[in-house]
């Protein structure tokens, strides 16, 4: 079977609107160490050990227009976290970080058990933080 092939996501690469402002977020908001870059395409690599992220920077009038209901492309990223202690922590840690959006704050996610809350990191990008206790 081919699936067997793909073991899962290697990284997940992210254009964002403010390289700097989005490093920082992640980096310094949320702890995040940098592993690499390319400077010669602005760039930041990122893990929390789990996951990488590259961070590019967009090239261009830096204008923010995805829609997320017309648009194909990135709909939003979803990181989990181990408990809803650990989410409402990550939830105050960001929710007055410079740049973000907080599209809604911790909640049900339909009908439940799973507890979500998302924003908009400074780059632009959609992110969702989740607790599933199933």
């Amino acid at each position: 079977m081919m699936r067997q092939n793909v073991l899962g996501i290697d990284h997940l690469g992210l254009t964002v609107a403010d390289l700097v402002a989005s490093k920082g977020f992640f980096v310094d908001g949320l702890g995040w160490d940098v592993v690499g870059g390319k400077p010669e395409y602005p760039s930041a690599f990122i893990s929390n050990g789990a996951a990488v992220l590259t961070l590019w920077q967009q090239k261009g009038d830096n204008q923010r227009g995805f829609n997320r209901h017309a648009h194909v492309g990135l709909h939003h990223v979803a990181f989990k976290v181990p408990d809803e202690d650990a989410l409402n922590t990550v939830f105050d840690a960001v929710k007055d970080w410079s740049g973000v959006e907080v599209e809604f704050a911790p909640e049900p996610s339909g009908a439940g058990p799973k507890i979500h809350f998302m924003i908009r990191e400074p780059g632009g990008n959609r992110i969702e933080f989740a607790y599933d206790p199933r």
